[in-house]
């Protein structure tokens, strides 16, 4: 057994003992009753177990959590797809994977939404050139697996969202 603290979604859980081969993912799906974050592959290769990892500096990634143990979390700020939604209200990307129907079965949405919303937090601090967009998010989306392959609409999804504030994403034309 371990000691584990940690902040989830802005809130502070912990300390709390864990065993020491406990996944991050059945720390927040068994122990936490967060099952938003999913349980795909088992081998970190689908990436539907993906959560955001805050770093102090501002900057956020993806991490996998199926065969990450909960201990590699201690200290850290993770955000999984349970704190996209503020006060009830479903965050722009949400409503963007809603009008393009980039659900499917739902069962990779998490680490796909995650993704998204980490490339917009990216955008937003280093805009890319128009030109550069589609590759942009395909390259950030790569490596999540859709096995209803749902691609098309995920990509789409985040693709309008990016254009709808494209002063904020995007960078200037001259």
């Amino acid at each position: 057994m371990t000691t584990l603290s940690l902040t989830i979604n802005g809130q502070k859980h912990g300390p709390m003992d864990v065993r020491d081969d406990l996944s991050m993912n059945d720390f927040l799906r068994e122990m936490l009753g967060m099952t938003g974050t999913k349980f795909g592959c088992g081998a970190a290769q689908c990436l539907s177990c993906a959560v955001i990892v805050d770093a102090p500096d501002g900057t956020s990634t993806t991490s996998p959590t199926c065969v990450a143990p909960a201990m590699n979390f201690d200290g850290k700020s993770i955000r999984t797809v349970e704190g996209h939604a503020r006060d009830g209200e479903l965050s722009t990307l949400q409503n963007a994977f809603i009008a393009h129907f980039a659900f499917q079965c739902g069962y990779c949405t998490a680490g796909f939404l995650n993704e998204g919303q980490v490339l917009l937090e990216r955008l937003s601090r280093t805009p890319v050139a128009r030109e550069a967009l589609e590759q942009t998010i395909a390259d950030a989306l790569d490596g999540h697996l859709c096995r209803c392959t749902g691609y098309v609409k995920y990509h789409e999804a985040v693709r309008d969202v990016i254009l709808a504030d494209s002063k904020r994403y995007l960078m200037a034309t001259k």
